[in-house]
């Protein structure tokens, strides 16, 4: 699993002009899957996610998690974060999961950071999503997890 994580101000998901998942300050979390990714791939992003520290404390140093600073976590499926670009000017998504296999490790996570005790929002699997977004610092990490670990 890829995931590109965003500290946010704010931030939203629409669909056919409809809002379905929106946040105000926290984390803005596009989330891939690869074939062959699995529940503790899951299990190891979303402890992650709920415990990275990269939100002020009370002297403005990143010392507090998205739990701590009682943010939410708005999670967007995102394949193209598999787009092979190393060949030609088209994206080769080969490397993305099927959808098939994608939703349910999705709809896992989202499920890992509820337990967690974080507020998430959700876009919608498989459709045209609008994301919109209030960078905070900005601050933008890529986290990968395979085979349970880190990597």
């Amino acid at each position: 699993m890829r995931a590109v994580i965003q500290r946010v101000a704010g931030a939203r998901v629409t669909v056919e002009g409809e809002i379905t998942g929106e946040i105000g300050r926290g984390l803005l979390v596009l989330v891939g899957v690869a074939p062959g990714d699995g529940v503790i791939d899951t299990e190891v992003l979303g402890d992650k996610l709920a415990g990275l520290r990269i939100f002020a404390d009370d002297d403005g140093r990143m010392n507090r998690s998205v739990r701590d600073a009682d943010g939410g976590v708005l999670v967007v499926s995102q394949f193209t974060l598999y787009g092979d670009t190393r060949k030609g000017r088209r994206p080769s998504f080969v490397g993305a999961g099927t959808p098939e296999e994608a939703q349910p490790l999705i709809e896992a996570l989202t499920e890992r950071l509820r337990t967690s005790g974080v507020t998430v929002a959700t876009g919608r699997f498989g459709a045209m999503m609008a994301v919109e977004l209030v960078n905070d610092g900005p601050v933008t990490l890529v986290v990968d997890v395979k085979d349970g670990r880190i990597v």
